[in-house]
This record gives C-alpha cells, sequence and structure tokens, in this order.
C-alpha cells in the first residue's frame, strides 16, 4: 500500500460517504467522484486496473500532463482533479487548430521521454483545461503495451474529420515522426475501414 500522510484517511479507512462527494463520471475501468476537498477518488472495477493505473500515475508523479496521485488501497486511488472536457468534445465544439495540433505532438513526444512503450492514447483520455493545457486521466499500459504510433488518437483525429489537419501539422513541425508515422496510420486505417 502506497501512502501519502494528507490522504490517510482516505486511504487506510474508506469511510467516506460518496452520497457527500460529485460523481464525475464512469469509464471501462472504473467510477470517479469529486471529493470535498477537490481531489478525486477513483474507484476501479478491478484491483488489477487499480494498481496499473496507479503504478503508471505514482512512477510519472509531477509530470505537467498527468494528475498527481496521493494513494492508493485495493481497488481505489486518490488522485488530482483534472478539469475542463477530453479532446474528442473540444473538437466537436471548437474545431482543431495548429496550436492543437502542436500541444499533441509535444504530448506524444514526452511519452517519449517518459520512456513509455506504448506512445499512443485516444482522444476521450486527452483534456483540454481551460487554461488550454492538456491532460492525460486515464492511462493504460503505457510501460507495458508495445506501440510505437498513435493508433487510437489517429483513429479518434479520424473520426473527428481533423486527421490530415493533424498530419499536415506533424508534417511540418516533426517530419522525421511523419515519415516514420504516416505509413502505419494510414495501414491501420485501412485495415478497419
Amino acid at each position: 500500500m502506497f501512502i501519502i500522510s494528507t490522504y490517510k484517511k482516505y486511504i487506510e479507512d474508506f469511510d467516506l460517504n460518496l452520497l457527500q462527494c460529485t460523481f464525475l463520471g464512469m469509464g471501462h475501468n472504473g467510477v470517479v467522484y469529486l471529493l470535498p476537498d477537490g481531489k478525486v477518488i477513483k474507484v476501479c472495477f478491478t484491483e488489477h486496473s487499480c494498481r496499473g493505473e496507479y503504478y503508471i500515475l505514482n512512477k510519472v508523479n509531477g509530470n505537467k500532463y498527468f494528475p498527481k496521485v496521493y494513494g492508493m488501497n485495493g481497488n481505489y486511488m486518490i488522485r488530482d482533479y483534472v478539469g475542463g472536457i477530453s479532446l474528442r468534445d473540444y473538437i466537436k465544439e471548437y474545431g482543431f487548430n495548429k496550436e492543437l495540433g502542436s500541444k499533441l505532438i509535444l504530448l506524444l513526444e514526452e511519452f517519449d521521454k517518459l520512456k513509455f512503450t506504448k506512445r499512443d492514447i485516444r482522444c476521450k483520455d486527452i483534456f483540454v483545461e481551460p487554461d488550454g493545457n492538456l491532460r492525460i486521466i486515464d492511462p493504460k499500459k503505457s510501460f507495458s503495451r508495445e506501440r510505437d504510433f498513435p493508433r487510437h488518437l489517429s483513429k479518434g483525429l479520424e473520426k473527428l474529420g481533423v486527421l490530415e489537419e493533424f498530419m499536415e501539422i506533424l508534417k511540418e513541425k516533426r517530419p522525421e515522426k511523419y515519415k516514420k508515422w504516416s505509413k502505419k496510420i494510414y495501414e491501420y486505417l485501412d485495415s478497419i475501414q
């Protein structure tokens, strides 16, 4: 068990009445509630998935793209709240532009710096905060799955009709990445149609 003293009461006792918390959402791995102090508690459906996500968040603790994690026990963890809206919803509402594309490229490059073996993330797991910064809410298998191109991200951008814009920005800003990724991205998209 990993404990940071500030959240020891939540982690050890879990005597918290979730009716006093604000429901934020539910995904494939669990349910997230906003705690009265502004942090969140994520209750995972399995201890295994909680341990896997906590491992990633703890390893990158302090990185600007990820919420700080404070502790876990069994199938729940305490972490920072991530505001804003999902990349998917952001693009639907505000569109896609060069600035956002550049931020996505920097995010993917951060995965390299963090030595992730999975260099991919889904659009629904990237949040655009009110200040325009990007944050990841649900990292999965970043150190255990091998993927050397942004497969899920590309699929999501394609569904939103902005993949070509992203690829043009990538080609301009990082031609070596464009060359490395473009064939894999288009082959993958062709294979799922």
